[in-house]
C-alpha cells in the first residue's frame, strides 16, 4: 500500500511540473517544441506518458507530440542517465581516434552501440557529429564541461572521478 501511495505522489510532482511548463507556454500549441524541451529538461526523457499528456493539454494527437518528438534528434523517448558523456565523430576528432575513447569508456561502463546508458541510470553516452572544438581533438563532454585532447585512459578516469563523487555523496 505505501509502494503505490508514493508512486502516486511521484505520478502527482510529476503532472504539477509539467504543467508549470504548460502554464508558462499558455498551453500553446505553437509552443510545443518550446515545451519538450523544457519536460525533457526536468525528466532527461519524453516518456509515453508525458507525450500523451502534453498532447491532451495542448489539444492535440499525441500522434502530432511524437511526430515532432521523433522528428528532432535532440528530443529521447528513452531515460538518460544522470551524467551524459558527449563523444565528438567529427573529422577531426575521428583522425584523431575518438572511437578510442568510446571503446574505453564502453568497457568500463559495461555499454555497447544497442545499450547507451548504464542499468543504474548513471551514464549515457552520445556519439556527435561536431562539437564545434576540432583544435581540441578528440574531445568529450561530460555534463556540459569540455575535454580536449583527451585519451582514452582520462575518459576512464573521467567516470572514476564521478563514480567517486557519487559515492561520496551517497554516504
Amino acid at each position: 500500500m505505501q509502494e503505490t501511495m508514493e508512486t502516486t505522489q511521484a505520478m502527482i510532482d510529476h503532472l504539477a511540473a509539467v504543467n508549470k511548463i504548460l502554464e508558462k507556454y499558455n498551453y500553446s500549441e505553437a509552443k510545443l517544441v518550446p515545451i519538450l524541451q523544457d519536460v525533457q529538461a526536468v525528466y532527461k526523457y519524453l516518456s509515453k506518458d508525458m507525450i500523451s499528456y502534453v498532447a491532451t493539454s495542448i489539444g492535440v494527437p499525441p500522434s502530432r507530440v511524437y511526430g515532432v518528438a521523433t522528428f528532432y534528434a535532440h528530443f529521447s523517448l528513452q531515460p538518460k542517465g544522470r551524467h551524459i558523456i558527449k563523444l565528438c565523430d567529427g573529422t577531426a576528432c575521428h583522425v584523431k581516434k575518438s572511437h578510442g575513447l568510446l571503446n574505453a569508456l564502453y568497457e568500463k561502463l559495461n555499454l555497447s552501440g544497442d545499450k547507451r546508458t548504464t542499468s543504474d541510470l548513471m551514464f549515457t553516452i552520445e556519439t556527435v557529429s561536431c562539437l564545434g572544438a576540432c583544435g581540441l581533438a578528440p574531445v568529450m563532454v561530460v555534463d556540459e564541461e569540455v575535454h580536449g585532447q583527451c585519451t582514452p585512459e582520462h575518459a576512464v578516469e573521467i567516470v572514476e572521478q564521478i563514480l567517486a563523487a557519487e559515492k561520496a555523496a551517497n554516504k
